[in-house]
């Protein structure tokens, strides 16, 4: 009997640090999707910003690991990180096409980056390796993509948490408690990341 292809959701960024945002974004394509895992990969840098106070690959992958685990849902991937320099969409996707064969991906993206896919690197070879799911935004929608990307678009909860946020709230000496996972809370104070000093 044939095995079913796998369904694998892709969430990439900085997550500089992981936040209950993104968390809640995975699950809520994993269950509209019916995705069999979601792939969370932290890039090594970002090919369209420069982000303040980015902490090494390192950090970034053990907070990741520590906010999903014991979660079979999600994997936390180290390749942009270990290739490093400048991370690309599309030469993750035509590594994870060959790691995983067969495989349907599914690009987790909001819908307001829609517009901005025809400047990504290759878009036209990136829109062969996956669908791109797209978090509801108003004003954004399918017909803001580039012509021949497969787009569905889909609810998410609204988590109105940001990266940049929580790293000023932790330069201030501020509680982070209820906007990262207490693992990761407790990492980023040991290791002093983004400015904090260890209880």
């Amino acid at each position: 009997m044939r095995k079913k292809p796998l369904n694998i959701g892709i969430l990439g960024g900085t997550f500089n640090p992981v936040h209950l945002g993104h968390l809640v974004l995975a699950q809520d394509a994993a269950e509209r999707f019916r995705l069999d895992r979601v792939l969370l990969i932290p890039c090594a840098h970002p090919p369209h910003k420069r982000p303040d106070h980015l902490a090494p690959g390192r950090h970034r992958l053990a907070m990741l690991r520590k906010a999903v685990a014991g979660d079979p849902r999600f994997e936390v991937c180290s390749l942009e990180i270990e290739r490093g320099g400048i991370s690309y969409s599309v030469d993750t996707l035509a590594e994870l096409h060959r790691r995983y064969t067969g495989a349907k991906f599914f690009f987790i993206v909001g819908a307001d980056m829609l517009p901005e896919l025809h400047t990504w690197r290759d878009i036209r070879r990136l829109m062969t390796l996956c669908t791109f799911v797209a978090v509801d935004r108003p004003g954004f929608g399918v017909a803001s993509a580039p012509k021949g990307a497969k787009v569905r678009v889909f609810e998410s909860h609204r988590v109105e948490v940001s990266s940049s946020d929580i790293r000023r709230r932790v330069r201030r000496g501020l509680n982070i408690r209820y906007l990262v996972p207490q693992a990761v809370e407790g990492y980023i104070r040991r290791h002093q990341l983004y400015g904090a000093k260890e209880n």
